[in-house]
């Protein structure tokens, strides 16, 4: 049950056992085949009574077409909903239904929320234009500096190992033993800074930034407010949600924005970056990097 399409994979498996089922489990069937979302939300009693059975009927049904319980049977659907295939009333529903598992349940359905939520927030208030915009900002640029301390230290690391998949001249900083003004020390207006820091502001971000406008290099800045000092006065500014009940801050709305960024300078970019990428990934494979798959 690893396809994308799990949950459809059900239905179409419930549509083709249809006469094999008993005609109280016909009705459990029924109602899954018209009401799908409820499946993923819904306990076993829930669902038994908005369908006029008995619980243990879509136990039956569930075991007739080949799952061992409601749970299995239930399992696509609720894997549906955490990819997102589903509209956001039904994920609350899911959330709720979690929040009241157990113990820990709360702090899942917390945690999964704010996720969710996160994304949401940050992709509603971006223009796409503007994302256009900036990609094509970071391919025509000479070089490019990805700046990020702390968690998003990592983030830009990645975002610069994807990155130079397809494309030269990525950097990743501050580099170790330096500092991140100090690694700008030779850039101008050719190149680009994405920058990205979230409150509390991080100092040597901030005053990289500035060094950056003073030399002329194009600031891409990422931050978590529209007052944030490094999104002020770029000339490209995304701002990304990042609440979390916990006391770390969130990075999942950053990663979500980074890629979407990549993936935009891809498709702005001239047809060569693909075939970088394919000559990248072919000599991984010559070098052994790539487990190869057996024949």
């Amino acid at each position: 049950m690893n396809d994308t399409n799990v949950s459809n994979i059900v239905l179409e498996r419930l549509s083709r056992e249809w006469e094999a089922l008993t005609p109280e489990a016909q009705k459990a069937a029924r109602y899954v085949l018209e009401n799908p979302r409820d499946v993923g939300v819904s306990s076993v009693r829930e669902i038994a009574e908005a369908a006029k059975v008995k619980p243990n009927t879509f136990v039956r049904m569930a075991r007739q077409v080949g799952f061992e319980g409601y749970d299995d049977f239930r399992e696509p659907f609720r894997e549906a909903i955490r990819r997102g295939t589903v509209s956001f009333p039904d994920r609350a529903r899911w959330l709720q239904d979690i929040a009241a598992s157990g113990a820990l349940g709360q702090l899942f359905a917390d945690q999964v929320g704010s996720a969710i939520r996160n994304i949401e927030e940050t992709f509603a208030g971006i223009d796409e234009a503007a994302m256009e915009v900036a990609a094509k900002a970071i391919w025509a640029s000479r070089k490019v500096f990805v700046l990020g301390v702390g968690v998003n230290n990592s983030n830009a690391r990645n975002f610069t190992y994807l990155a130079s998949t397809g494309m030269r001249d990525f950097n990743a900083i501050p580099k170790p033993g330096s500092t991140a003004a100090d690694d700008l020390a030779w850039a101008d207006e050719r190149d680009v800074v994405i920058a990205i820091t979230c409150h509390p502001y991080r100092t040597e971000v901030v005053e990289a930034v500035n060094v950056a406008r003073e030399q002329g290099i194009k600031v891409i800045g990422i931050s978590d407010s529209p007052a944030s000092p490094i999104i002020r006065g770029s000339e490209h500014g995304f701002v990304v949600a990042a609440d979390t009940p916990q006391f770390f801050p969130s990075s999942v709305s950053t990663i979500a924005l980074l890629e979407t960024l990549l993936s935009f300078v891809i498709a702005v970019a001239s047809p060569k970056i693909v075939e970088r990428v394919e000559k990248f990934h072919k000599r991984r494979h010559q070098l052994g990097i790539y487990q190869e798959e057996p024949e």
